[in-house]
């Protein structure tokens, strides 16, 4: 067993790099293809610095040999991570890669400015969704309107240019698994080999990683004597002990923020049942006084009748108190009358005959007298 630095950490990971060799064996078996030249562009390290994500990035400019023999020059975008991160940072980088005129060749080789293919690799200390493979190809494919494969004029420098291929490692999911070549290098960040009581260091067999783990190996043990470098692994530990410290604080500031929507969300719930309840009972009101007014108009149209009825009555009564006093008028001039024509010695059916009444109403009147 042999105790090599752990280059889950960058500045691990940028010394193992830096070697020439190494970098070719390890970008090799990623593509998957013969690199035959190899050059690190220089300055294009961002490290972690006192930032929210660890995040290496180191770009390579490779001559790579392809199946049929032909060589090519591409760029190669390396980034890796430890910590979950938003795939915005991966495709702000690559943003500036397209828009880098560095990466175009000049004018005599490349008269219709086309820019060099680009090949990124993102090297994940976390899991990806439901994707389990350890190592993942995303690989573009010319194909026509029915999705049948175009042969022809492949590749096109124009569509090389605007698009690119991807690997994507996901160190969590290699745990010792050895199925081929490039498994057998990456078990060099299987974190399962850490040490329990230091994570700088991990405790691996150098026999089962074959020749081209065997030179990453060596490179990886010079690493884990270096002062700078196990010095530097310290401060990445100080940086994220910060970061987590900041991060836990900020988790529970937004569970206090989450829980305190909650609250105001319940209250604006409450408030508008009670809105709805209010508004309903308002609904309510409204319909009783409808109703209350309804009434009352009924009850006003039945006064104004009996208004009218009493008034109607009160005409009745005066035309038959009139008539009353007619007919009593009356009475009393035919009693007078009955009277003198008896005293002139009229007999009842004379005075009948001249008053032309029946002798029976004279007589009734004559009782009357």
């Amino acid at each position: 067993m042999t105790l090599i630095a752990n280059p889950i950490y960058d500045s691990v990971f940028k010394y193992m790099m830096e070697d020439d060799r190494v970098a070719k064996i390890l970008l090799s078996a990623l593509l998957q293809k013969d690199i035959i030249d190899l050059q690190m562009k220089p300055h294009e390290y961002t490290e972690m610095m006192q930032t929210r994500i660890s995040m290496l990035r180191i770009d390579f400019a490779a001559t790579v040999r392809n199946q049929d023999g032909s060589t090519q020059l591409i760029l190669i975008e390396l980034q890796k991570t430890w910590l979950t991160t938003e795939t915005l940072r991966f495709r702000q980088y690559l943003g500036t890669q397209y828009l880098d005129k560095k990466n175009v060749l000049p004018k005599d080789v490349n008269p219709n400015g086309y820019g060099i293919p680009i090949v990124s690799i993102y090297i994940l200390g976390h899991k990806l969704g439901d994707l389990e493979e350890p190592v993942i190809y995303v690989r573009r494919n010319y194909l026509d309107y029915n999705s049948n494969p175009i042969t022809d004029g492949v590749p096109d420098p124009f569509i090389e240019s605007l698009t690119h291929d991807s690997v994507i490692v996901q160190i969590p999911y290699l745990k010792g698994r050895l199925r081929n070549r490039l498994e057998k290098i990456l078990q060099v960040f299987d974190q399962e080999y850490c040490l329990k009581d230091n994570e700088h260091l991990m405790e691996l067999d150098e026999e089962a990683l074959g020749d081209d783990g065997r030179l990453i190996v060596g490179r990886l043990m010079k690493a884990a004597i270096a002062p700078e470098v196990r010095r530097a692994m310290e401060v990445e530990d100080e940086i994220l002990s910060e970061i987590e410290a900041r991060d836990t604080t900020i988790m529970l500031k937004d569970k206090m923020i989450e829980q305190k929507e909650q609250l105001i969300e319940r209250k604006d719930q409450e408030i508008e049942r009670k809105s709805q309840e209010i508004e309903q009972k308002s609904q309510e009101i409204e319909q009783k006084s409808q109703e209350i007014e309804q009434k009352s108009q009924e009850i006003e149209q039945k006064s104004q009748e009996i208004e009218q009825k009493s008034q109607e009555i009160e005409q009745k009564s005066q035309e038959i108190e009139q008539k009353s006093q007619e007919i009593e008028l009356q009475n009393s001039l035919i009693k007078n009358m009955i009277q003198i024509l008896s005293r002139q010695g009229l007999s009842a059916a004379e005075i009948a005959a001249q008053l032309n009444l029946t002798e029976e109403d004279i007589r009734r009147y004559w009782d009357g007298v």
